[in-house]
């Protein structure tokens, strides 16, 4: 594939450049399967509607279409109406942080959905997005099968790692 270059240029990052070289929603990784893409997880409502509000000239319009966004986080907008994010400032206390991606994991997902690829850097965020599992062998162990009021801060924040925790 021809690489295809994408300039960003938002509130977090002017001037970054970076290559799509793998087809959009394909060629994952062999141990990286997220059960929703980027457009699913902006639809049903994650991050209180905060995330991405400036930077949608990067994705595919198509994306934001039935997005819940807001101007400042609300947790009513998530899925299961509650708060289940840490403040950015924690993200970076913690190092979860790359320099590329200033808003986290879920604009790597983003990016690397779209075709960008940073062989150490996916591994890393791979490696994060499986320690989530624990998470849904939780949902299994303490609740029943679709009962959405069992544990809904975890569930949500599995949502916002692209498992869909509606079906758990």
């Amino acid at each position: 594939m021809t690489p295809i270059w994408v300039e960003v240029n938002d509130r977090m990052q002017q001037g970054y450049r970076y290559a799509l070289t793998a087809p959009v929603g394909r060629d994952f990784h062999e141990r990286f399967a997220p059960d929703l893409a980027p457009a699913e997880m902006l639809a049903l409502g994650v991050f209180g509607g905060k995330y991405m509000t400036d930077c949608r000239d990067e994705f595919p319009g198509a994306w934001f279409e039935t997005a819940k966004l807001s101007d400042r986080h609300d947790s009513r907008l998530n899925f299961f109406g509650v708060d289940a994010s840490q403040p950015l400032s924690v993200w970076r206390e913690k190092g979860w942080i790359h320099p590329d991606d200033p808003r986290g994991w879920f604009q790597w997902y983003c990016r690397y959905y779209m075709g960008r690829r940073m062989a150490e850097e996916d591994l890393r965020q791979i490696g994060r997005w499986k320690a989530m599992a624990r998470h849904v062998a939780q949902l299994r162990r303490h609740c029943e099968p679709g009962d959405w009021f069992c544990r809904p801060r975890q569930r949500q924040a599995l949502l916002q790692w692209a498992y869909d925790s509606r079906v758990l």
